[in-house]
């Protein structure tokens, strides 16, 4: 089993930052480092999401360079944090993985990141999946540029909404 941890600085607010994560809209971007389909909204916060992820692998896994996750989200509290269990290929695999926001004040969010990954296939687990956890999975820069971009989308979007009311 595979563990990584780390943390990003935004200048957003934790709802801001909550957005990029949560917004359900039909307008909603794609991140240029995968794509993420709802499958089950679940509840009003969000409890019991089901979500279909594709994302980049290494060629050498035979997937054409796609992997594939399902997730579901619990432990959702709003503006704050939320738990996912997924499973995956082309490595069939699961994941457990926490993301937590914590407010640094004057605008600004750490956003901490934790997963554990673990590959079904013994022999797998023992020839590939640190590999794969690590240096595969969205590396820091990725996420935080995802991040970034996701804020000043939802930013613009609200200048959009606004000036269509006034």
């Amino acid at each position: 089993m595979q563990r990584h941890e780390y943390s990003v600085d935004v200048n957003a607010t934790p709802p801001d930052v909550w957005e990029v994560f949560w917004y359900r809209g039909a307008d909603r971007p794609q991140s240029k480092i995968g794509r993420i389909d709802i499958l089950h909204p679940g509840d009003a916060v969000g409890e019991g999401l089901v979500r279909h992820c594709e994302f980049p692998v290494p060629k050498w896994l035979l997937s054409g360079g796609r992997g594939q996750s399902w997730e579901w989200l619990t432990e959702v509290k709003p503006y704050e944090s939320w738990r996912y269990d997924a499973v995956g290929k082309p490595l069939w695999s699961r994941a457990e993985g926490h993301t937590r926001l914590e407010d640094l004040g004057d605008s600004r969010t750490r956003i901490h990141f934790s997963e554990t990954y673990e590959a079904f296939n013994p022999i797998m687990r023992v020839l590939l999946e640190r590999t794969v956890a690590f240096a595969y999975l969205p590396r820091q820069r990725q996420h935080l540029a995802a991040i970034e971009g996701g804020v000043r989308w939802h930013r613009r979007r609200k200048e959009r909404q606004a000036q269509h009311e006034g």
